[in-house]
């Protein structure tokens, strides 16, 4: 395969039980039962009344870190099978659909969504805050509605998400349960569409990342879907199979618009032919709810004129401009990164795998909304070419939930970060950065400073 980083391996095929499967690997498995443990001991938390520790949260996940760690430290090619990896994979998954979501409360708004999308066929164009008081809803509906952030919003959610919504409606409705299970296989999915893309032992830092965990299977965050369908995209793109790759990639945006940043990449050199059913695909998506008068386009409009969270240069510009001016610096500069990283790739006569990781990675420093499970859409790209600082990132931004109602603080606004969190978040990925670059210059492969050789 071309273009997919380093000391990458075809994996497709998982090995047979009786040869490498499941035979016990002391270290493997005890840093697997460790991070089991330390899951089961959240999702125990998560269903109690009681307000969870921060510290207790940030606790718990540390362990299941330097659990991941020691695994992939100690782990080889040969001692980590692929059935290893999934089965505790499944596993920590498993553990979060037991549990409840936590720090957040986006859920209400997905089973309110898949509500509205089963009674009128299309869950946009009307707020929430529309229908307080109305006696119709039923009424466990009105408790979801009650407890939507920014009802008087429409909802921001793609199609392709949507559908999933009105899936979790038809199979349970009102119950979050069965969206932390389809994002849950979603993601089981994805891991192992990365085994057929990277080295194993990357794809584990993935599979048990305390990151990955609390958002798909705990929080049930949609965006595994769309990380999935991308990434799906890039290997049919790979493979030559251009018509399921560029359908791949119209559902991919469909979810979220995230996935535009590498359209270009995945559009390169094909026909128009392939355009067209990019754009076909998008239009059947889109084409019953614009009939209906609505799409994603006015919640994301307000999004993308009002909201700031966890923002690290565009935070740093608001001190000396207007956020108009300062969306326009930084969208100039990432321009011009992004045009540079494209007249890169598109050097090469054989089509290569896009630097998912720097686009994303220089997208997220930049944006005024930076909320933890983003990552997610940079995380695969962290697994096909490695380097400390995106690794670290997927670390760090767990400190945004440290805000005033989680700290079960009188002093701090509900919502804010305090300064030192957000110095701390951003600046222990610039040193890594720096790390990873001074590595390169001394001229030793980032992968073998991080990763122990298989041998």
């Amino acid at each position: 395969m071309n273009g997919t980083g380093a000391n990458n391996n075809d994996l497709g095929a998982l090995p047979n039980v009786g040869e490498s499967g499941l035979g016990l690997r002391w270290d493997i498995d005890a840093a697997g039962f460790v991070c089991a443990i330390a899951y089961g001991v959240l999702a125990w938390y998560s269903l109690q009344p009681e307000f969870l520790s921060l510290w207790l949260f940030y606790g718990l996940l540390g362990v299941s870190l330097l659990a991941t760690l020691v695994a992939f430290g100690c782990a080889t090619d040969q001692s980590l099978t692929p059935l290893r990896l999934l089965f505790w994979a499944g596993c920590f998954h498993a553990i979060g659909v037991l549990g409840d979501p936590l720090w957040e409360d986006d859920f209400y708004r997905y089973l309110w969504d898949g509500y509205r999308f089963f009674e009128t066929g299309s869950p946009y164009g009307i707020a929430p805050a529309t229908f307080f008081g109305h006696d119709e809803i039923p009424v466990i509906f009105q408790g979801l509605l009650a407890r939507i952030n920014y009802p008087d919003v429409p909802t921001i959610y793609g199609p392709t998400l949507q559908y999933t919504f009105l899936l979790g409606h038809l199979l349970a409705p009102a119950e979050v349960w069965i969206l932390q299970l389809l994002y849950a296989l979603a993601d089981m999915a994805l891991i192992l569409l990365l085994l057929r893309l990277a080295n194993i032992r990357w794809v584990l830092l993935y599979a048990w990342s305390p990151l990955v965990i609390k958002e798909l299977a705990f929080t049930a965050h949609p965006d595994g879907v769309g990380v999935l369908l991308l990434m799906a995209a890039l290997f049919c793109r790979q493979q030559q199979m251009y018509v399921i790759a560029v359908g791949l990639l119209a559902l991919s945006v469909g979810a979220k618009v995230f996935a535009l940043l590498l359209a270009p990449f995945i559009l390169w050199r094909l026909p128009l032919r392939y355009w067209g059913v990019f754009f076909l695909v998008l239009a059947v998506l889109y084409g019953p709810f614009v009939w209906q008068g609505a799409s994603d386009m006015g919640g994301l409009l307000v999004f993308s004129k009002e909201w700031q969270f966890n923002s690290a240069f565009y935070a740093l510009l608001l001190q000396w401009f207007d956020p108009l001016m300062a969306k326009l610096v930084l969208g100039s500069i990432f321009l011009g990164v992004y045009v540079w990283l494209f007249r890169q790739h598109s050097k090469s006569s054989i089509w290569q795998m896009p630097r998912g990781d720097i686009i994303f990675g220089v997208f997220f420093f930049m944006a005024p909304v930076v909320n933890a499970w983003y990552l997610i859409w940079l995380l695969p790209f962290a697994v096909i070419f490695p380097r400390l600082w995106s690794w670290t990132f997927s670390v760090s931004v767990l400190l945004s939930y440290a805000v005033g109602i989680n700290m079960n603080s009188t002093s701090i606004e509900p919502f804010l970060i305090p300064t030192w969190v957000i110095l701390l978040e951003y600046g222990v990925v610039l040193v890594a950065l720096c790390v990873d670059v001074w590595i390169r210059a001394v001229g030793i492969n980032s992968s073998g400073y991080l990763a122990r050789s298989s041998s």
